[in-house]
C-alpha cells in the first residue's frame, strides 16, 4: 500500500519540497508519495486528524504553522523545544504525532557542504529574528560560537537568545549593523529583505562568507552584491535540502543523495530566476 508523506503550509505551491522527496523514494524504491498540502491557518489541528486516519508516515510543516506543529505533538525533541517550533511530525504506532525541527541540522549541513566549519569562539553576525533565525542560533550555539543578533525590534533580538543566558551573544539594532560586519568572520541574513527588493549595505568581505538563507530571485541580488564586495557567498537551497535529508533520515532510517536533490533543486530555481 502506497505511504502517505507531505508537507504543510499556506501558501504551498511554490514548494521544492515534493521534488526532494519524491525524488529521494524514487531512488531508495520505497512506495509512497509526498505531497503538497494546502492547509489554512486554523485548520492544522483537522488536517492532522485526516492524515492519522489515512495512516500517513509523517509530514514536513512550513509557514504560518510551525507553532502549532510543536503544540500539537505528544513527543517534543529537545530541539524542536529550544528553538520554539517544530517542522517535521513523525506519526507514531499510537496515533500520536512527534514532532523534531530538522532546520538548524539543514543550516549545518549547507555549510559544510560549502567547506565551512562552525568553530568554538567564531564570530557569527546573524540579521533578522525570526523562525529561521531560532534554528540558525541553536546551531551556532550548539557549535559555541559567538553570535551577534541584529534585527529591526532590539527587544525581538533579546527575546530569541534569552534561552541562551550563558553564552557570549548580544542583541543588537540594525544601525550598530556596520560596527558588527567588521566584527564578524561569517554571517548570516535570515531577513526576507529580497523578497521586497531591499538590500543589506556591505563592506568589504576579504573572503568571508555571506549565507543569505533565501534562494532564488529573493537573494539573488544580496549574493550578486556581496560578491563583488568580496565576500564568498552562499545561498540557502542547500540548507532547504539539508533539512529535508535529516526529515527523511528520521522517517526512513536511509540517508538520501543530498547531492542529487541540490541540483534538482537548482535546475528548477536556475529556470524560473
Amino acid at each position: 500500500m502506497t505511504k502517505l508523506l507531505g508537507v504543510i503550509g499556506s501558501p504551498i505551491a511554490h514548494s521544492l519540497s515534493p521534488l526532494i522527496h519524491n525524488g529521494w523514494l524514487r531512488e531508495a524504491g520505497i512506495d509512497a508519495r509526498y505531497m503538497a498540502m494546502q492547509v489554512p491557518q486554523g485548520e492544522f489541528q483537522t488536517a492532522l486528524e485526516t492524515l492519522a486516519e489515512k495512516n500517513a508516515i509523517g509530514v514536513n510543516v512550513t509557514l504560518p504553522h510551525k507553532l502549532s506543529a510543536l503544540e500539537c505533538a505528544a513527543v517534543k525533541s529537545k530541539p524542536a523545544e529550544i528553538i520554539g517550533a517544530a517542522n517535521t511530525l513523525t506519526l507514531g504506532q499510537d496515533g500520536c504525532w512527534r514532532a523534531d525541527n530538522t532546520d538548524a541540522v539543514g543550516f549545518e549541513k549547507s555549510l559544510t557542504h560549502a567547506g565551512h566549519t562552525l568553530k568554538p569562539g567564531q564570530k557569527v553576525l546573524v540579521i533578522g529574528a525570526g523562525g529561521a533565525a531560532r534554528a540558525v542560533v541553536h546551531a551556532l550555539d550548539s557549535a559555541d560560537c559567538s553570535i551577534r543578533l541584529a534585527n529591526r525590534t532590539e527587544e525581538k533580538a533579546r527575546d530569541l537568545l534569552s534561552s541562551y543566558k550563558e553564552s557570549d551573544h548580544h542583541a543588537l539594532p540594525l544601525p550598530d549593523l556596520p560596527e558588527a560586519f567588521e566584527w564578524a568572520e561569517l554571517v548570516i541574513n535570515t531577513a526576507s529583505l529580497g523578497h521586497s527588493g531591499e538590500q543589506l549595505s556591505l563592506p568589504v568581505g576579504g573572503g568571508r562568507l555571506f549565507n543569505d538563507i533565501s534562494y532564488g530571485k529573493a537573494a539573488a541580488g544580496q549574493l550578486e552584491t556581496a560578491k563583488a564586495a568580496g565576500w564568498q557567498t552562499l545561498d540557502g537551497l542547500p540548507m532547504l535540502v539539508g533539512q529535508a535529508a535529516r526529515s527523511f533520515q528520521i522517517w526512513f532510517n536511509l540517508d538520501p543523495d543530498f547531492d542529487s536533490a541540490l541540483s534538482r533543486c537548482r535546475a528548477v530555481v536556475a529556470a524560473t530566476t
